[in-house]
């Protein structure tokens, strides 16, 4: 059976991108750009995500390219015979199911707040009666089991339309739609009075703010391990979640030019999203904190006092709905394709994922109210999954696709540089070789590090310091070794 492709090159950066927006754009970058010294935190952050984003993002788009195949198959079809990097499909699937089954709790959320707003249902509520909604909303397993399910039938339904009539088409139109909003919320907030506030706070460079906080104490270091973690985490990277992508695509433009303008799509909604926050926040005089509370908690009480607050924040909710279904959809589909690559039709790919990943959403809806007594050290059931995807496995999958692509025991550096640089565009750096094959490798493994010692109190650095010293050992070994031949 023929490869399915995109039809157009649009459709495969806006998907690629849509896949790469999810909601930790806008309730955690914003945040600590500001943080940090508005513009001077993002010249750090753009710094990362060029020497460890983007290289990475080539490697994932030229194993599927290359292979023709999702996580599936990608390694078996370009490994060296007896290897054994194809078990790492078990560790793809897995992320992006584990992925699922909380993010489609959370599009429903974007839905019932879409509709709550819309039709006026924080008009007049104080901060306490905005917190008591999220509470009531939380509260009730069926409701949210029932916005689960029109986000999880909604995004296999686009996708059981087939690639280019279905994803595709629809990607593209909902990534317009989101960058629209996003452009008429931007021109909304920042035309406020007292929005000036908000940008000079966000956008001018404030060196000292970038290493020092408010009493003195010095954050250099915390500021440059958040702009490596979000400039790793915000690409969705290691899972395979874009190596399908690259899967559908022709060799005639080069994978660093593609990877480059995903990458500052996704930036750019990242950074616009803070023009709608900032000033909006400022204006009114509320603290714009981070995560869940910035958007289910301070931003609906930003729109109330604002004239014609219940169409702004509908709108902004359903901006907040495109940019998590653009995600749903994309993972989905490199779900179905592993399915398909296995030997399954489409349609009972869709069927049986659909209906295990209906069942596998369960146990996150329901810690939120039924089972809300079971806890763990990373916290409620959610966030035990967003921990394992997040702080294992999308750092540990990264560095599988990183070595395999480097490592003379994988698919090996010349064959990755052949396939990155066919087509027109852009190339990938001959002379970064020893850093992606040294350099990179250490820093994947300090951020997966640093994620256990922050999140569960476990230095894993001693750990990673043997990895990385054994690695470099056996790598001088080969290198004598080869010398002396």
């Amino acid at each position: 059976m023929e490869r399915e492709k995109f039809s157009s090159r649009l459709g495969f950066i806006l998907i690629s991108a849509g896949c790469a927006i999810g909601l930790g754009n806008v309730w955690r970058f914003p945040y600590i750009v500001g943080k940090y010294g508005g513009a001077a935190f993002v010249l750090v952050y753009l710094l990362f995500l060029a020497i460890m984003g983007l290289p990475i993002m080539v490697m994932e788009f030229a194993v599927g390219r290359a292979s023709r195949k999702s996580a599936a198959l990608s390694f078996n079809v370009l490994e060296p015979k007896g290897s054994r990097w194809h078990w790492y499909r078990y560790g793809a699937m897995a992320g992006n199911y584990l992925l699922m089954m909380f993010y489609t709790t959370v599009g429903g959320w974007m839905l019932i707040y879409t509709c709550k707003m819309f039709m006026g249902e924080f008009q007049g509520l104080d901060a306490a009666g905005v917190n008591g909604v999220f509470g009531e909303m939380l509260s009730q397993p069926v409701t949210l089991t029932a916005w689960m399910l029109v986000v999880t039938l909604l995004g296999f339904g686009i996708c059981s339309l087939g690639l280019q009539k279905g994803v595709e088409r629809i990607t593209k139109w909902m990534m317009t739609c989101l960058l629209l909003l996003m452009l008429v919320l931007t021109v909304r907030s920042v035309t406020l009075e007292g929005a000036a506030e908000g940008l000079r706070f966000y956008l001018v460079p404030n060196f000292h703010n970038l290493i020092y906080d408010g009493e003195g104490n010095m954050i250099l270091g915390a500021a440059i391990y958040d702009a490596m973690s979000q400039a790793f985490f915000t690409l969705s990277l290691g899972i395979g979640a874009l190596a399908i992508f690259g899967s559908y695509i022709d060799r005639d433009r080069s994978l660093a030019g593609e990877a480059l303008s995903v990458s500052l799509l996704d930036t750019f909604v990242a950074l616009v999203a803070g023009l709608i926050i900032f000033p909006a926040c400022f204006a009114f005089d509320v603290n714009p904190g981070e995560g869940v509370g910035l958007v289910f908690l301070t931003l609906p009480n930003v729109f109330n006092q604002m004239p014609l607050g219940n169409l702004w924040g509908g709108l902004f909710f359903l901006f907040m709905s495109f940019a998590a279904l653009s995600t749903i959809i994309a993972v989905f589909e490199n779900i179905i394709a592993f399915a398909m690559d296995m030997g399954w039709t489409r349609k009972k790919a869709i069927a049986v994922n659909g209906a295990a990943l209906i069942v596998l959403s369960m146990p996150c809806i329901l810690g939120f109210n039924l089972w809300s007594g079971f806890t763990t050290p990373v916290g409620d059931i959610q966030g035990l999954e967003d921990f394992i995807v997040s702080n294992n496995l999308l750092p540990l999958g990264s560095l599988v696709y990183l070595l395999f692509c480097v490592s003379r025991g994988g698919w090996g550096w010349d064959a990755f540089l052949a396939e990155a640089d066919a087509g027109k565009g852009l190339g990938f750096p001959r002379w970064s070789r020893f850093y992606v094959t040294w350099i990179l490798p250490v820093i994947v493994l300090v951020i997966f590090a640093v994620g256990y010692r922050q999140k569960l109190g476990i230095n894993l650095l001693p750990v990673a310091a043997v990895l990385i010293g054994a690695a470099y050992g056996r790598g001088l070994y080969r290198y004598r070794a080869g010398q002396k031949k």
